[in-house]
C-alpha cells in the first residue's frame, strides 16, 4: 500500500535533477522551476471546509429520520416535539463533526517535525532560507542540533550521527557516511555535513507517513452497531406505523388526527436520541478515565477497547524506557568496574548530545570520582575512526584513553591495523564476549588505556541496551490474564528484540519485517503474522500493514506507540494508544493518550471500558424491547380490536418518563468481563424482542382483564395501560441490566435507581389523580403495580434461562472452532 501511494501521488524524480554541483548549489531561476514542479516542502493540506464537514453528519438514516420527525412536528404546529428533535439532531451531528479533526490533528503535528530554516548554497553562496523553500537538488548544510529540513544524500564531511528514533523506531543514533540518506524530520545529534536533497514535501519519508496517517481509519464496530441498531428500529416502526395509517384511513378516520398519531408514535418508538444517549454513557466513561491518566480523543474508541484482542506495542519508549544504560561490565585487563569506568567518561563529553556519552555518566555516579583527571585533548567520536580518544593528565603523569567500537579500539593494541584482530588468540576473549553480547541484543563499548609506558591496556567492554520499564512485564502479565494478547514491534534488529521479550515474559518469535512482507507490503503468509511473538526492524509502513492485517483477520487491534514512526498505525488500529512522553504526531493519531508513565493503566482502562460496553448493551436491549413493546401492542390493538390503547398525550408523558432513567443508564454499576467483549447483535436482538414479546403477552391480558372483569370505561382503561407500560418498562431496565437474577450483585447505582422509582411515581401520581390523563385511583394503580411486578419476576426467570442457552450454544461452537483449528494446524 505504502509503495502504490507513494507512485500514484509523488512521481519519480528524474535522476539529472540530482546532479547540482556542489561548489554552487542551484540557480535562483532553476530553485524557482523547480518549486513550480515539486511544490513547496510542507506536508499537504487537503482539508475539507468546515461547513462541509458539518453538513455531511445530517446525512444517513438516523438523522434523516430525525430530520422527517422535526419537519412533521413543525407541519402539525408541534413546537416542543420540534425543539427536542432538533436538539438531538444538533447533539449527534456536534459528537462527529468534533472526531473528524482527528486526521488533520495528526498531520499537523507531523508538520512540527519539519524544520522551520535550512542552510542552502544557493548561486555559489550559502544562505538560511525558510524550509519549505527547498527544492530536490538543492545543496544543504547539516550540523549539530539540526532537524534535517528534507530527505538528502550525504555528499561531503567527516562524519553525522543522527537520531531518527521518532522515525524508525531505532533506539541507537546511527553513524552516516558520506553517500548515506538522511530522513527529514530526524535530528543530528554529532558531526556536520553536507548533502543534497533528494524529495520534499510529501514524497519524503515522513510525508508518506503522514500519507498513511490521512489514509487509515475504519468505521468503529460501535458506530456500525448504532447504525444496525438504528436501522432495525426504524425499519420496525416505518413498517407497523405504514400498516396502522393505511389500516385507519380504510376505516375513513380522520386524516390529520391519525396522521398526528402516527407521528407521534414515530417520535417515541424511533431512536431519536439512540447515538446520543451512547454518546453521553461513553462520555462519562470518558470523565472516569481521564482521572485515571488516559485522555480519551475518540469516545467511541472506548467501545473497541472493551473488544480488544491483540495489543501491538512498539518497543522503543513503550516497553523501554527510550534511554541507552549500561549493563553489567565485562573486565579484561582493568583492575575493577571504577577503573573502566572511570576511563570511559574520560573519553566522553559530559554534557554532549550523544547518548553514549550520557549512559556513561549515569554509569559514573559521583563526578568528583574524576577528581584530580584533567582532559587536555578530546577527539570527538566520528564513524570513520570509530573511536573517540582524549589526553588526559594526573599528577605531572600523561595517559591515554579511548571507547568506541571493539574493534577499532583494539586496533589502538594492534598499531591500527584492525584486519588482524579477529584471528588474533589474545583477543580471542574480548571477540567471545562481544558474540555473547551481540546475541542478547546488546551494544558493546569498548574501553582502553595506556599505562605509565605508553602500551595500550583493553580494559573490557561495558554492554549498552535500551532496559524494560519498570512496570511493562506486570502490565503485559496482567493484560493476558484478562484475554489480550501482546505482540510487540520494533525497528531494532531481532536479537535486541529478543532479549527485550524475554525479559518481559513474552515469547521469543520475533521475526523480521523482510521475512513477513514483500517489496510492495504485502504479506507472506498471513499465519505467519498470527503466530508471530513480536516483529522486528520494522518501518512505518509495515506497523500499518501488521495492524491491517490483524484487522482483516477479525481482531479488534490495539497499538501503542510514542514516535511519529508510530502515527499510521495508531491511526489505523481500532484503539490507538499514545503513552505519555509521545510526540505530538503519535497524540494526535491516537484514540487514547496516557499522561502517566508506562503502560499500566491500560489495565484500569480496559476494564473500565468493560463496564462502559455493559451500559451499552443494556440501553440497547431496552430501548429495542420498548419500541417492540410498544409498537407491537399499539399495531395489533389498532388493527385487531380496532382500539388505541393510549393517546396521544400518554404516548409523549411516556417517553419524556423514560428519558431520565435511560440517562443514568450511563452512571450504572456494571460488571467486568474477564475477557474481550464484542457487539453480538444476534443475542441483543433475541433477548430484546423475548423481553418485547413478555411486554406485548402482559398488556394484552391486563387489556382483556380490565374489559372482562374490571370492566372499566374506554379512557380509563387507556390510563390502566398507560401506567402498566410505564411502571413495566422502567422495570425492564433492571432486567437487561445484566445476565443474572435482578437480586444478584451487581446492584444498581442509587442514581439509576432514583431516577427509575421517581419518574414511577410521578407516572402513577398522573395515572391516580388524572394529570394529563383521565384518573383511576389508587386501588386500580396498585393493582396495575402488582401485576407488573409478578410479570418482572416471570420475564426475569426466562431471560437467566435464554441467556444460559445462548451462552452454552456460543461456548459449543467455539469449542467446535477450536478442534477444526487444531486439526487443520496439525496437518499444517
Amino acid at each position: 500500500m505504502m509503495e502504490q501511494t507513494t507512485k500514484r501521488d509523488f512521481p519519480e524524480i528524474d535522476p539529472s535533477l540530482l546532479c547540482t554541483d556542489p561548489n554552487t548549489g542551484l540557480g535562483t531561476d532553476e530553485a524557482k522551476r523547480r518549486t513550480e514542479q515539486f511544490g513547496d516542502n510542507r506536508l499537504r493540506d487537503d482539508q475539507t471546509s468546515a461547513l462541509k464537514k458539518l453538513l455531511s453528519f445530517f446525512l444517513g438514516p438516523i438523522p434523516w429520520m430525525i430530520e422527517v420527525a422535526a419537519i412533521l412536528s413543525a407541519v402539525v404546529q408541534h413546537w416542543s416535539d420540534f425543539a427536542i428533535i432538533m436538539v438531538m439532531l444538533v447533539l449527534n451531528a456536534g459528537v462527529g463533526f468534533w472526531q473528524e479533526f482527528k486526521a488533520d490533528n495528526a498531520i499537523a503535528a507531523l508538520k512540527q517535525r519539519l524544520a522551520t530554516d535550512a542552510r542552502v548554497l544557493r548561486d555559489g553562496a550559502w544562505s538560511d532560507l525558510p524550509a519549505r523553500a527547498l527544492v530536490p537538488g538543492d545543496i544543504i548544510r547539516i550540523k549539530l542540533g539540526d532537524i534535517i529540513p528534507a530527505d538528502a544524500k550525504l555528499l561531503a564531511g567527516d562524519y553525522l550521527r543522527v537520531d531518527q528514533s521518532a522515525l524508525t523506531g531505532e533506539s541507537m543514533v546511527i553513524d552516516k557516511n558520506v553517500g548515506d540518506e538522511v530522513f527529514s524530520g530526524a535530528i543530528a545529534r554529532q558531526g556536520q555535513m553536507t548533502a543534497m536533497v533528494t524529495a520534499t514535501g510529501m514524497a519524503t519519508y515522513l510525508g508518506r507517513t503522514a500519507s498513511l496517517v490521512k489514509s487509515a481509519g475504519k468505521q468503529s464496530h460501535f458506530q456500525r452497531a448504532v447504525l444496525r441498531i438504528g436501522n432495525f428500529l426504524i425499519l420496525i416502526t416505518l413498517g407497523l406505523i405504514a400498516l396502522i395509517m393505511t389500516v385507519a384511513l380504510y376505516r375513513g378516520d380522520p386524516l390529520m388526527e391519525t396522521l398526528l398519531f402516527a407521528l407521534i408514535l414515530a417520535v417515541a418508538a424511533i431512536p431519536v436520541a439512540l447515538p446520543a444517549v451512547l454518546s453521553v454513557t461513553l462520555a462519562v466513561g470518558a470523565e472516569k478515565l481521564a482521572r485515571m491518566k488516559a485522555i480519551v480523543s475518540r469516545l467511541v474508541s472506548i467501545e473497541e477497547l472493551a473488544g480488544m484482542d491483540i495489543l501491538c506495542s512498539d518497543k522503543t519508549g513503550t516497553l523501554t524506557q527510550n534511554h541507552l544504560t549500561v549493563g553489567t561490565p565485562v573486565l579484561i585487563d582493568a583492575t575493577d568496574e571504577d577503573e573502566l569506568i572511570r576511563a570511559a567518561a574520560l573519553a566522553s563529553e559530559a554534557d554532549s548530545h550523544d547518548p553514549i556519552d550520557s549512559a556513561v555518566f549515569a554509569t559514573l555516579g559521583d563526578r568528583a570520582k574524576l577528581d584530580g583527571y584533567d582532559v587536555t585533548i578530546f577527539r570527538q567520536f566520528d564513524p570513520v575512526r570509530k573511536r573517540a580518544e582524549a589526553e588526559v593528565t594526573r599528577d605531572g603523569k600523561t595517559i591515554l584513553v579511548a571507547k568506541g567500537a571493539p574493534q577499532a579500539v583494539l586496533a589502538l593494541l594492534c598499531g591500527d591495523e584492525p584486519s588482524d584482530i579477529e584471528s588474533v588468540a589474545a583477543y580471542r576473549p574480548v571477540m567471545d564476549a562481544i558474540k555473547t553480547m551481540a546475541d542478547h541484543g546488546y551494544r558493546a563499548l569498548g574501553v582502553a588505556s595506556t599505562d605509565e609506558d605508553g602500551r595500550w591496556r583493553f580494559l573490557g567492554l561495558l554492554p549498552l541496551f535500551d532496559p524494560p520499564r519498570e512496570d511493562a512485564a506486570s502490565t503485559i502479565a496482567e493484560l493476558r490474564s484478562k484475554g489480550v494478547d501482546i505482540r510487540m514491534i520494533t525497528g531494532d534488529h531481532e536479537a535486541i528484540g529478543r532479549e527485550v521479550a524475554s525479559e518481559l515474559g513474552l515469547g521469543q518469535n520475533i521475526l523480521p519485517a523482510d521475512a513477513v512482507f514483500d517489496r510492495n507490503n504485502q504479506a507472506r503468509d498471513p499465519m505467519m503474522i498470527e503466530q508471530a511473538d513480536g516483529f522486528a526492524r520494522v518501518f512505518p509502513e509495515h506497523k500499518y500493514a501488521i495492524v491491517r492485517q490483524f484487522q482483516d483477520r477479525e481482531h479488534i487491534v490495539g497499538m501503542t506507540g510514542d514516535g511519529v514512526n508510530d502515527a499510521p498505525a495508531l491511526k489505523q488500529a481500532d484503539i490507538g494508544i499514545a503513552v505519555s512522553n509521545a510526540t505530538d504526531a503519535a497524540r494526535a493519531a491516537a484514540d487514547l493518550v496516557l499522561t502517566a508513565p508506562g503502560i499500566s493503566v491500560i489495565t484500569s482502562a480496559i476494564e473500565e471500558s468493560r463496564r462502559i460496553f455493559e451500559r451499552m448493551g443494556s440501553y440497547a436491549t431496552f430501548r429495542i424491547s420498548e419500541t417492540i413493546r410498544v409498537l407491537l401492542f399499539m399495531t395489533i390493538s389498532i388493527l385487531v380490536f380496532d382500539f388505541y390503547p393510549v393517546t396521544a398525550v400518554m404516548i409523549v408523558l411516556l417517553a419524556l418518563l423514560n428519558d431520565f432513567p435511560i440517562m443514568m443508564i450511563a452512571y450504572d454499576n456494571a460488571d467486568v468481563a474477564e475477557h474481550p467483549v464484542r457487539w453480538n447483535m444476534g443475542n441483543t436482538l433475541t433477548m430484546a424482542s423475548l423481553l418485547g414479546a413478555i411486554g406485548v403477552v402482559s398488556s394484552f391480558t391486563l387489556l382483556w382483564v380490565s374489559e372482562i372483569w374490571l370492566h372499566l370505561p374506554p379512557e380509563e382503561v387507556q390510563t390502566l395501560v398507560f401506567l402498566k407500560l410505564l411502571v413495566a418498562g422502567h422495570l425492564t431496565i433492571y432486567l437487561t441490566r445484566h445476565k443474572g437474577f435482578f437480586w444478584q450483585k451487581p446492584y444498581p447505582s442509587m442514581k439509576l435507581f432514583l431516577a427509575t422509582e421517581i419518574t414511577q411515581v410521578i407516572g402513577t401520581l398522573a395515572a391516580v389523580y388524572g394529570w394529563f390523563v383521565p384518573p383511576i385511583g389508587w386501588y386500580h394503580a396498585l393493582v396495575v403495580w402488582g401485576y407488573a411486578l409478578c410479570w418482572f419476576v416471570v420475564a426475569g426467570c426466562i431471560k437467566v434461562w435464554v441467556y444460559r442457552l445462548l451462552t452454552h450454544r456460543h461456548h459449543s461452537h467455539h469449542s467446535h472452532l477450536a478442534r477444526v483449528e487444531g486439526f487443520l494446524h496439525r496437518g499444517h
